[in-house]
């Protein structure tokens, strides 16, 4: 079992990626960030720093006391800098900009999780799914929609594959880092989304071929996702319930990222032997998934609203360890990370 950094101390930037955290931290923050974006002031920033306040309040044809404060907060949050009184973008915000995917992501998960936080936290701590029934963020992942195709349920599909494909965009990279993918002939990603996860392992290795098993709707939106990228003939996508339908044969990879939280232990294990029975002798079987949020809040942030609203959905690696037993799996290995919140790395093998 093995940790790059249990705590997260050092690792928290390990990838640069997790500096736009550093943006999101209250809710005065997040909302004045959001508000820069919405009205144009990063773009014009952007193209033209630095500028007076009174240039940008005109040429944005906004509200001049509305504009004070809206530049106060974005100065205090250092997303902006002071220059001999003009305002430009500071350079630790430059920087994440590119990464603006993810942050304006997580700018507008954070914003619309936090109605759920502030009105149902009660009922997360005392009656976890009651609050899944009535937490509108939560809401949002209705796989019941990913069967039928009409335009709503595309809509509605569409809707949280979004969040989770940036997401993947650049979680994987922390994967990719401690895991060997190079080894593989052949993957399987059950749950697999949009195919974001192993359209990465697919870029950073020439060599496997992979397939996603997953909803019908999900697989559609997938090859739309996939579709204009080099590495797509390399791809393919599966249509099935991994709860149902026999799952697919001859891979010497089979991984779950950010999958088996969504379901009960129960499921989750039935998943894995499923798996394990169809995974080719000698292959490896990979999860990479969240663990469990420390309770103490120290590394807790606005940002980290949206996941916090699925605590009691996040399990520590042991529980998946006596699953991998169950299944007859074997030379089951741990790696524990810290990207915004506790991840893991488990894997086994099936015997020759």
């Amino acid at each position: 079992m093995t940790s790059p950094d249990p705590k997260g101390k050092s690792a928290d930037r390990e990838f640069d990626y997790l500096a736009v955290d550093d943006f999101i931290g209250t809710i005065f923050c997040a909302r004045a960030l959001a508000t820069a974006f919405e009205i144009g002031l990063i773009d014009f920033l952007f193209q033209n720093e630095p500028a007076a306040p009174d240039v940008i309040t005109r040429q944005l044809g906004r509200d001049s006391r509305g504009m004070h404060l809206l530049t106060g907060l974005l100065l205090e949050n250092r997303v902006l800098a002071n220059r001999q009184g003009k305002l430009a973008l500071s350079p630790e915000f430059a920087h994440v900009l590119k990464f603006r995917d993810l942050l304006e992501m997580k700018l507008a998960a954070a914003n619309f999780a936090a109605h759920d936080f502030l009105s149902y936290f009660s009922s997360l701590i005392s009656r976890p799914d009651e609050f899944m029934g009535k937490a509108r963020f939560c809401r949002l992942f209705s796989y019941g929609k990913c069967f039928e195709a009409s335009r709503e349920n595309y809509e509605s599909t569409r809707q949280w594959m979004r969040i989770t494909t940036v997401l993947t965009k650049y979680e994987a990279q922390a994967c990719l880092k401690y895991h060997d993918f190079s080894r593989y002939r052949r993957i399987l990603d059950i749950g697999g989304n949009s195919g974001e996860f192993v359209l990465r392992i697919c870029k950073s290795h020439p060599g496997p071929e992979a397939a996603v098993f997953d909803l019908p709707l999900v697989c559609d939106i997938g090859r739309e996702h996939i579709r204009s990228e080099p590495e797509a003939g390399r791809i393919s996508f599966i249509k099935g319930s991994a709860l149902s339908d026999d799952v697919p044969v001859g891979f010497d990879l089979i991984t779950f990222k950010s999958m088996l939280h969504d379901w009960p232990e129960k499921e989750a294990g039935q998943f894995i032997a499923r798996a394990a029975q169809s995974l080719l002798p000698g292959g490896t079987l990979l999860i990479f998934e969240r663990g469990p949020i420390e309770g103490d809040g120290a590394a807790l942030s606005y940002s980290s609203i949206p996941m916090l609203l699925f605590y009691h959905s996040f399990r520590p690696p042991a529980l998946y360890l006596d699953q991998f037993r169950k299944a007859g799996l074997e030379d089951a290995t741990v790696t524990n990370l810290y990207l915004d919140t506790p991840f893991f790395i488990a894997t086994a093998k099936k015997k020759v």
